[in-house]
C-alpha cells in the first residue's frame, strides 16, 4: 500500500524491503520501526535472501526528531522507539537468510545501526553516512555506537561521534562500514545484482558463515575453532554441502535451490 512506510515485493528468491517515506528522509518514528519489523517477519518462506533500499534522495535520516520535539514525557518515547527499532536491528541479525543493503543519500543516525546489522552494504557514491545524534544532544541507539567502534575503532568513532562528522562513501569503504562503493545510478541494479547472487548459492552456510565472522570479535581463536569444527560439519551434513561436494566432484554447478 502507498501510504505505508515500507513497502515488501517478492522477486523471485529475494523478499525486497523498501522504506517508503520519502517525505520524512525514511525517519525512524513508532509507524516505520513497526512497518519494517513486520516486513521483515513476512518473509515467504521461499525467498532465499534479503534486499534492502529505500525511496527518496535519503535513505534513512535516523530518528523523527519532530516527534521527539512534540513528546510530553520524551524520555519514555524515546525510549519505547528505541527498544521496537532495536527489534527490528535484531531480527535484521537473525535473518535466516542473507540480508543485503543498498544505501544512497543520507545515513544518520539509527540509520547507522541499521548498516552494522546486514550481512552486505552496497553504497551509492554519493552517499554520506553521519551519526547525527551530538546535534540533538542525543547518545547513538540503533547499534549505531557498535557498528562504528567495530568499523572505525573506538578512537575514530568518537571522533565521529562527538564532533558530529561524516563519512563519505570512500571513507566509509575504507574502513569497512560498507562493503561495496558504485555510482549512484547503478545503486539498485548492483544491489539487486548481489542479492540474487546470494539467494542462488548455499543460504544455510551463508548464515553460518556469518555467524562465524560475527562471533570472531568477541572469541578467542582457541573458542573459536570449537565453532568452526563444529559449523563445517554442519555444513557437510546439510544437503547444501552434500550438493556442492558432489557437483565438485561431478565438474557442474551446484543447484543449491533445490538442496533442501
Amino acid at each position: 500500500m502507498t501510504d505505508q512506510p515500507v513497502r515488501t515485493e517478492a522477486d523471485g528468491d529475494v523478499w525486497r524491503v523498501t522504506l517508503d517515506s520519502a517525505g520524512t528522509g525514511n525517519a525512524v518514528d513508532p509507524a516505520m520501526a513497526a512497518a519494517l519489523g513486520e516486513a521483515l517477519r513476512a518473509r515467504p518462506p521461499r525467498t532465499r535472501a534479503v534486499l534492502l533500499l529505500a525511496e527518496g534522495e535519503r535513505f534513512c535520516v535516523g530518528g523523527d526528531v519532530r516527534g521527539f520535539a512534540a513528546a510530553a514525557d520524551p524520555g519514555a518515547e524515546v525510549g519505547r522507539l528505541a527498544a521496537d527499532w532495536h527489534e527490528v536491528v535484531r531480527a535484521l541479525l537473525a535473518a535466516p537468510v542473507p540480508v543485503v543493503a543498498g544505501v544512497h543519500g543520507a545515513v544518520a543516525g539509527a540509520g547507522v545501526g541499521l548498516l552494522g546489522a546486514c550481512d552486505v552494504v552496497v553504497c551509492a557514491r554519493s552517499t554520506r553516512i553521519r551519526p547525527a545524534y551530538a546535534a540533538i544532544g542525543f547518545s547513538p541507539d540503533g547499534g549505531t555506537s557498535w557498528t562504528l567502534a567495530h568499523a572505525l575503532g573506538p578512537a575514530r568513532a568518537l571522533d565521529l561521534a562527538l564532533t558530529n562528522g561524516t563519512l563519505d562513501a570512500t571513507e566509509a569503504h575504507a574502513c569497512g562500514l560498507v562493503a561495496r562503493v558504485v555510482a549512484d545510478d547503478e545503486l539498485r541494479a548492483s544491489a539487486t545484482g548481489l542479492a540474487h547472487a546470494l539467494a542462488a548459492g548455499p543460504v544455510r552456510a551463508m548464515v553460518r558463515t556469518r555467524a562465524l565472522v560475527r562471533g570472531a570479535a568477541v572469541r578467542t581463536l582457541d573458542e573459536h575453532l570449537d565453532d568452526e569444527a563444529r559449523l563445517i560439519a554442519e555444513s557437510a551434513e546439510d544437503p547444501e554441502g552434500r550438493e556442492g561436494v558432489r557437483a565438485f566432484v561431478g565438474k557442474r554447478r551446484p543447484d543449491f535451490r533445490s538442496a533442501r
